[in-house]
């Protein structure tokens, strides 16, 4: 039986408020990109660097122009529906920053299909969810990325998928290569353009709870986050972007991807991260703009050869996805020269907040920046009401960008009728209407941007015959923002380190950043009277731990 495809929740009240305010455009990527081959047909949208080797700076490039970029795009339309791909199916793909990542998403959208992009660090058991949730057609991966085998593993996942039809992998000489199926045929020119109210994208992300919720975006949903920010950075086609997040985070797939296509601009890809790979990259081509989480500014900032590089045309560091500290911001704006700006956002609404280039710098340093235009924020008490200027509250926000609903469970959408998300953070804001994000009412851990799923690796480790109680929560860290900590309680007898405890997550095939990076054992973990764990108490300890104990994370 075919599955469903996905549906948007887009009541008409919002759809027409949307659009009568000019805040939602009604057009596709495409047409964006119809306008960019027309205009500057033989501008490079794409220079992808990829690393020849796990860890190496060293690599290769390739490049492609508007031009070539809309052929790429027509020839993998082309490939999907000789594969039986059609409007509504959902194509999967776990792929790097390449620059087959695009051209998979626009083949896509040119013939209605749904894009699922996957976090490269995603393993089996993350997968086996997401691909059967989606009911995903086609299944796209690296034939081996930084020496991981994604053969083996989509082809034992395909045998446990009924409505998975075919696994293609990027690279190699067999015949199920992306380059056969897909770049050596012929191109798509009779297209199925969905309309700018369907889905176009589904993203998986931890949420607060074990089960990964697939996060459902349209074009108009999508595009609507992107004119804001370029208005704020003062951003145009002479820009020149260098995306390192990944593209199948929100951050890389919106400002990496659809955000120099509106621009007519370039993007640079860098498909590992290495500080020195990105100050080469941003010397050799002319960066000037770049949005990534703190770790990735902490690296570059401190990187000791950044001054043999001329990174003079670097403008903003956009940093978003972990608080950033303001002794970073004021390290970073020495050592690089440009604007480094802290921002807001979530998957389900892309970046709501952020300072402008010209802010003074007690807001640059100490806030998250204001409603970028046509979005807005508030803080409200627990009943609901605004709280005054400086008083920490829950986070609410307002944008034209909110998402279009969780896959397959409407119950979940919490956007309020009059557009309002509870977003589960909590926050000041002052007198100016900037906010800073204080803490999280919900139950995540955010190591470097990406939100680790307390719930499922707590689950696991239940499961652990030694474990008799335990609680995960987040440790302070200067570089990654936050790492997991493990508090647990064992049985009579029983000892456990840290190595153990990673050894039987890695029999789990859980993803490698969602592993805790210290284990603190306890008589008891602290309770309340109703025999719940304690776990603000449990923060207050994390807190005032020293760097990680030994951990197979800690370099990354």
């Amino acid at each position: 039986m075919k599955p469903e495809a996905p549906e948007a929740i887009i009541p008409e009240k919002r759809a027409a408020a949307m659009t009568a305010q000019g805040l939602w455009f009604n057009r596709l990527i495409l047409d964006d990109l119809d306008v960019a081959v027309a205009a500057r047909p033989d501008t490079l949208a794409i220079i992808a660097h990829r690393s020849e080797s796990g860890r190496s700076e060293s690599g290769t490039s390739k490049s492609l122009t508007y031009s070539e970029l809309d052929h790429a795009s027509r020839q993998v339309a082309h490939g999907l529906l000789a594969n039986g791909v059609g409007a509504g199916d959902v194509v999967s793909f776990q792929l790097p920053n390449w620059w087959q990542f695009i051209a998979l998403h626009l083949g896509c959208v040119r013939i209605g299909a749904v894009s699922n992009p996957l976090m490269p660090i995603f393993r089996e058991r993350e997968l086996r969810f997401m691909l059967g949730h989606a009911g995903s057609k086609l299944f796209i991966a690296p034939r081996r990325f930084r020496n991981y085998d994604y053969t083996s593993m989509a082809e034992r996942l395909r045998d446990e998928l009924p409505a998975l039809d075919a696994v293609f992998h990027v690279g190699g000489d067999a015949p199920d290569t992306f380059e056969e199926s897909f770049l050596s045929g012929d191109a798509v020119t009779e297209e199925q353009r969905p309309g700018p109210d369907d889905v176009t994208q589904i993203l998986y992300t931890s949420g607060t709870t074990g089960e990964p919720k697939g996060v459902m975006h349209t074009a108009n949903t999508l595009i609507a986050a992107l004119p804001p920010l370029i208005e704020r950075m003062g951003l145009d086609e002479s820009d020149v972007v260098l995306m390192a997040s990944p593209l199948a985070h929100q951050t890389g797939f919106m400002y990496g991807m659809m955000m120099p296509i509106l621009l007519r601009g370039t993007t640079v890809l860098q498909d590992f991260w290495a500080p020195g790979t990105a100050a080469e990259l941003m010397a050799d081509h002319g960066v000037t703009f770049t949005i990534a989480s703190t770790p990735f500014l902490s690296d570059l900032a401190d990187y000791d050869g950044l001054s043999h590089h001329d990174i003079s045309r670097f403008r903003i560091f956009l940093s978003a996805g972990a608080p950033i500290p303001r002794s970073l911001v004021e390290r970073a704006t020495a050592n690089l020269g440009a604007h480094i700006l802290s921002g807001w956002g979530m998957t389900e609404n892309g970046c709501v907040t952020c300072c402008s280039p010209g802010d003074p710098a007690e807001k640059i340093f100490g806030t998250d920046g204001d409603a970028v235009p046509g979005m807005a924020v508030a803080i409200v008490d627990d009943h609901g009401a605004s709280v005054a200027p400086g008083v920490e509250g829950a986070l609410r926000a307002q944008s034209p960008s909110m998402f279009a609903g969780y896959l397959k469970r409407p119950e979940l959408y919490g956007v309020d009728a009059d557009g309002w998300l509870d977003t589960g953070d909590l926050a000041r804001m002052d007198a100016q209407g900037y906010i800073r994000i204080t803490g999280r009412a919900k139950d995540i851990v955010i190591r470097g941007g990406e939100n680790i799923p307390v719930v499922e690796v707590e689950e696991i480790l239940y499961r652990h015959p030694l474990i008799r109680e335990l609680a995960i929560v987040a440790m302070p860290d200067a570089r990654l923002g936050e790492r997991a900590c493990l508090f647990v309680g064992l049985v009579p007898d029983a000892t456990l380190t840290l190595d153990e405890v990673i050894a039987y997550l890695d029999e789990q095939d859980m993803a490698k950043q969602y592993y805790p990076e210290r284990l603190e054992v306890m008589d008891a973990l602290p309770r309340t009277p109703s025999g719940k764990i304690q776990k603000f108490v449990l923060r207050e300890q994390a807190a005032a731990l020293s760097s990680p104990r030994s951990s197979p994370l800690s370099s990354h």
